[in-house]
């Protein structure tokens, strides 16, 4: 009888896969905590949260558990009109740890539709209140989904080549790199100065698909200042580094100025299932509440606020606002710290970077780019050794669920170093 993989290669279309080129998968038959298990019984150190999503480990009982239990009872029913308690408690919870001034919680589908329903939102917002502001900025290299909007609002690449034609005009500020920090500064205000803007959109401290490149806090304090001083609404893309990536439960938990909208989705549910979620001001919410229809926010999901999913993301939430799952992520933070003191002198490395529980290295190379000529190796080599490692072009880093071991970290931080050796003696 044909494999999984066997028969995957003849029915399925991967994302991000060059298919030709890449056109066999390993097929996974099971999750366990950090692991994941193939057909072949092989067990995989999952490092990169199978893409930034998983937060507490794979099949965890208890989101098992609740999930099962809110199935049997109510599996799904229409929003438009109709409404149901784990909606409302999950939005009730969500808005008691997000920032402070968030007052209401629009619900969706993914990371992308978040960001789709907040650049919707920001936009109609200065259309119902009547004031001509249409800019929309972002930082450059930005990635913030793969829908029309979300793309339009991300840094134009290989990832956006094929629609560049179809996608409306963005303003990108430079990327707050430490030597650059006050040149992005200024070309924000620059822009804000002529008083169009509609919104700023930004990743908060990490950009994520760009390479995992961070910045400080006080940059983000700083821009987020500006928007407020000349009236233009903030979007925090907290997609991945909300729910305790970062060290704080939300990256923007880091500064004092808080957005207008913040669009989370990934962790959300613990990785479990797929569920975006757009939070706004009452300010925001006010500008639709009107008696005119036009005004109205029409958007919305055949699946939004699945009880089920719903349901899931509660159960998520009870884990990770345990004293033990703070202690993991201290715990994490710690050895990252440690092991990036420990390889930063590396001659093969030309960069560590870490915020939280995410740590970046970035390996030397002439020429810094997606299709880094060594990036299947190295995924590759990660592989072999059972860890799940997809590297960003030259950029290797982890991202685990919070219940990694010490071993386990010990055993990927091995690896890396195991790496770097080959890379030093050329033998790759």
């Amino acid at each position: 009888m044909p494999t999984i993989k066997e028969r995957d290669r003849e029915v399925i279309w991967h994302p991000y896969t060059p298919m030709k080129i890449w056109p066999e998968a390993i097929a996974i038959v099971k999750g366990e905590g950090v692991y994941l298990i193939d057909e072949d019984g092989n067990k995989y150190i999952d490092a990169i949260s199978s893409w930034w999503v998983n937060l507490h480990g794979h099949a965890h009982p208890y989101i098992a558990q609740k999930v099962s239990e809110q199935i049997a009872v109510l599996e799904h029913c229409i929003f438009a009109g109709f409404t149901h308690e784990p909606a409302v408690m999950l939005a009730e919870r969500l808005l008691e740890i997000l920032p402070n001034g968030m007052k209401k919680i629009f619900y969706s589908d993914n990371g992308s539709t978040a960001v789709e329903v907040a650049i919707k939102m920001a936009l109609q917002y200065w259309n119902n209140k009547g004031v001509k502001k249409k800019k929309l900025v972002a930082l450059q290299n930005a990635y913030h989904g793969d829908t029309f909007g979300a793309m339009a609002v991300s840094g134009r690449s290989i990832f956006t080549d094929a629609f560049t034609d179809f996608l409306f005009d963005v303003t990108f500020i430079p990327f707050p790199h430490k030597e650059t920090e006050q040149q992005s500064i200024d070309a924000l205000e620059s822009i804000l100065q002529h008083g169009d803007t509609a919104a700023f959109i930004v990743e908060p401290l990490i950009q994520g698909t760009a390479g995992m490149q961070m910045y400080s806090p006080t940059v983000l304090e700083h821009s987020f200042q500006l928007c407020k001083k000349y009236d233009a609404l903030i979007i925090a893309d907290e997609v991945m580094t909300g729910f305790g990536r970062t060290g704080k439960l939300f990256a923007c938990g880091n500064i004092d100025t808080t957005p207008d909208i913040i669009c989370l989705s990934k962790g959300l549910t613990g990785g479990t299932m797929p569920l975006g979620v757009t939070a706004a001001t009452q300010d925001i919410f006010d500008a639709f509440y009107d008696d005119d229809r036009l005004k109205t926010l029409y958007h919305g999901h055949s699946f939004t606020a699945n009880p089920t999913i719903c349901t899931a993301a509660l159960a998520s939430l009870d884990l990770l606002l345990a004293d033990e799952c703070a202690e993991s992520r201290k715990r994490i933070t710690k050895a990252h710290s440690a092991f990036a003191m420990q390889i930063n002198d590396d001659p093969m490395v030309a960069d560590v970077r870490q915020t939280g529980t995410i740590l970046a290295v970035e390996l030397k190379t002439d020429a810094p780019s997606y299709h880094y000529y060594l990036r299947d190796m190295i995924y590759n080599f990660f592989i072999d050794r059972k860890i799940i490692m997809r590297p960003l072009g030259n950029v290797i880093y982890i991202m685990p669920p919070y219940c990694i071991t010490n071993d386990e970290l010990n055993y990927v931080y091995g690896c890396i170093i195991e790496l770097l050796a080959k890379l030093k003696d050329k033998n790759v």
